[in-house]
């Protein structure tokens, strides 16, 4: 996605969802492996409500939405979000260079370096915590270890927090993207395979009735993010990039 001004993308696609249903509920893993991977694939904030609006619309003329029934997960706006994104690139590449360049060059929105340091704060807080909680059974040593050198790897990035002039967010949220792969390396290989075949059952029962209305591409990475999301939350980790801070 282009500009950092997305950073808050997850917390504003769950809020206007929430008003959508009209209840201030507790989005599931499934709506948020489905975010990541809308996020991942580039769709822009403002295509991705547009796509809940058309699927919001859509299902309440269906006999469903017609008994009463709520639309209980943003599996269901799938194919509307990808449909307001592939129209809203295709305007942008008839659009011409200029408005190209002026979309560019807009301001972007971010946020400040003491809300970026808390974050961090936060993070290695609960990193650590993690760590300790693991190191107490001798089979974890090994994590709770590379835990802590993942905290420690975190607490110097804070250090490019503090250089003069502008803080290079991209750079940045590379670091913590490297961080982010080893977490997840670290908790596949150290989940139990009956603990894993148990997330999976979960997972596939989750997905059951949107399944067809998935590409094949699509709900590889769905999946993919589903587990990594069950994971963080098996063994109490944060997602360190930047897209979480809001």
């Amino acid at each position: 996605m282009d500009g950092w001004n997305y950073f808050n993308y997850f917390t504003e696609i769950e809020e206007y969802f929430w008003k959508k249903r009209g209840a201030h509920l507790l989005v599931s893993p499934l709506d948020w492996a489905i975010m990541e991977t809308w996020q991942k694939a580039g769709i822009p904030l403002d295509a991705a409500l547009k796509g809940i609006d058309r699927a919001f619309e859509s299902y309440q003329s269906s006999r469903r939405g017609g008994l009463g029934k709520p639309l209980k997960s943003l599996a269901y706006c799938t194919d509307a979000v990808l449909e307001a994104a592939e129209e809203q690139q295709e305007a942008a590449a008839g659009s011409g260079p200029n408005a190209a360049r002026a979309a560019r060059s807009a301001p972007k929105e971010m946020f400040s370096r003491e809300e970026i340091k808390a974050y961090f704060v936060r993070n290695v807080e609960r990193v650590r915590v993690a760590a300790e909680k693991l190191a107490i059974s001798q089979a974890s040593g090994e994590f709770s270890a590379r835990l802590r050198e993942i905290a420690k790897s975190l607490e110097s990035s804070m250090v490019l927090l503090d250089t003069l002039g502008a803080v290079d967010l991209e750079d940045l949220e590379r670091r913590l993207t490297i961080l982010d792969d080893k977490q997840q390396a670290l908790m596949a290989s150290h989940v139990s395979e009956e603990r894993m075949l148990q997330l999976r059952r979960e997972m596939d029962w989750q997905l059951a009735a949107y399944r067809k209305k998935m590409k094949a591409e699509q709900l590889a990475l769905v999946e993919k993010q589903y587990i990594q999301k069950r994971l963080l939350e098996e063994f109490g980790l944060p997602r360190l990039s930047l897209f979480y801070l809001g």
